[in-house]
């Protein structure tokens, strides 16, 4: 049976509303076979387990942490004051202000407090596993070259879609 690795990205959301945009983290992560976990807690609503999380995510191996939060969005950015490690913020949209007001909440980090802000949805989800990837990949010499493979595919992609565009279809 194949032993399961220890996570290296941790992807946290606020709610479980939030699973089919930070899904995209999740699978690009596994498609990449990077080891991560999931993890629900709410900067609102159960502040000491979300301290308890920052502060011994570090101690568990966890290299790189993917937040994923809507509204005030406060989530990614109480996570950063805890921990040293990098966080990444997803802003979901999840009001009536289309994800406008996660995505200030996120990048409106004050000084001393970095998290890297995605764009909203499921494209900021997608970003912030290529990010996280790219952070690991640069002491996983396996890492990096999945992620150059990954970049050849989409530019191949561009080009099977130029031949399909101009094919002559008479």
């Amino acid at each position: 049976m194949k032993e399961k690795k220890a996570p290296i990205v941790s992807v946290v959301m606020g709610s479980d509303s939030d699973l089919p945009i930070m899904g995209e983290t999740i699978r690009l992560l596994k498609d990449f076979a990077v080891p991560h976990e999931v993890f629900l807690t709410s900067a609102h609503r159960s502040p000491e387990r979300t301290s308890s999380f920052a502060k011994k995510a570090s101690q568990r191996g966890v290299k790189v942490i993917v937040v994923g939060a809507g509204a005030a969005a406060h989530l990614a950015g109480v996570i950063a004051s805890q921990s040293i490690l990098p966080v990444i913020g997803v802003p979901i949209d999840a009001t009536p202000l289309g994800g406008m007001d996660a995505l200030l909440s996120t990048a409106q980090m004050p000084g001393g407090i970095p998290v890297a802000a995605m764009s909203i949805g499921k494209a900021g989800a997608k970003n912030a596993a290529l990010l996280a990837v790219r952070i690991l990949a640069l002491e996983d010499k396996s890492l990096k070259a999945k992620l150059h493979a990954f970049i050849e595919s989409m530019a191949k992609d561009v080009e099977k879609k130029q031949e399909s565009l101009t094919c002559d279809k008479s």
